[in-house]
């Protein structure tokens, strides 16, 4: 299994637009981030998890060559408002994309892309099949994905566990019976925004202290903001066995 990194950065990307920061104004490619996404190839199928903005990009970044599905954390426009970009692999493949989220965030992609569920049948536009997902795991060809509940302040949106691989964004808050489907992981991907306290996305501390609750071997944060700091910074402030994603990294297991 190969994940790939397609994005690392919260919600506005990194650099910020008109920002002068340091961050933002860095030459690292380290501190360089599009939207959050992950790609997994694992067993038969290719998965990317989220379409946001930069899904263009990434897919052409990454060299994707074929995309059997899209699954779906939440309906927040950084997670979704690429979706129209599957026509090349509509077109490449000559099959509908196949993707999977649950029924709040069906509705919202509906109320997003009205012409592609409209029913019109327009040329050219994305052609989909839908799959309901709530709390049981399911599967993508021969990969078992394992839905994890977490808040977003108070909205409730999933992690993925795929063999002893967690990926998680966006959470501020994790109930004790989801923690209980990620442990044992080996590697955990958890979102740390920024240092300072913030209402929906978990703080560089409380990141840190989730990842030694988990006890994974391996814990890389995602889903980072220009506050955050340079990364090169930070990756020294951080545990042992706790290290920054940044976009292109790869892990294969």
């Amino acid at each position: 299994m190969t994940i790939t990194f397609l994005g690392t950065g919260t919600s506005q990307g990194v650099p910020v637009i008109a920002c002068n920061c340091e961050v933002c104004l860095s030459t690292d490619k380290h501190d360089k981030r599009l939207r959050s996404s992950i790609l997994i190839e694992a067993e038969d199928k290719v998965i990317a998890i989220d379409s946001g903005p930069d899904f263009r990009y990434q897919m052409l970044r990454a060299n994707v060559q074929h995309l059997d599905a899209i699954v779906f954390t939440h309906e927040h426009k950084d997670h979704v408002a690429g979706m129209d970009d599957i026509r090349a692999f509509n077109y490449k493949q000559n099959v509908p994309m196949d993707i999977y989220a649950d029924e709040r965030v069906q509705k919202a992609l509906a109320r997003e892309f009205p012409y592609i569920f409209d029913g019109t049948g327009y040329p050219g536009v994305p052609q989909v099949n839908m799959h309901t997902i709530a709390d049981d795991p399911f599967m993508i060809g021969n990969v078992k994905l394992i839905p994890i509940e977490v808040f977003h302040y108070r909205l409730p949106i999933k992690g993925f566990r795929v063999k002893d691989f967690t990926y998680i964004t966006d959470a501020k808050t994790i109930p004790d019976a989801e923690k209980e489907k990620i442990k044992g992981s080996k590697t955990l991907v958890i979102n740390a925004l920024q240092k300072e306290t913030h209402i929906s996305h978990f703080t560089l501390a409380e990141a840190i202290a989730f990842a030694n609750d988990i006890g994974a071997e391996t814990t890389y944060f995602t889903h980072i903001s220009h506050r955050l700091g340079k990364h090169a910074d930070v990756s020294k402030e951080l545990p042992a066995g706790i290290e920054l994603a940044y976009d292109g990294l790869k892990l294969t297991f």
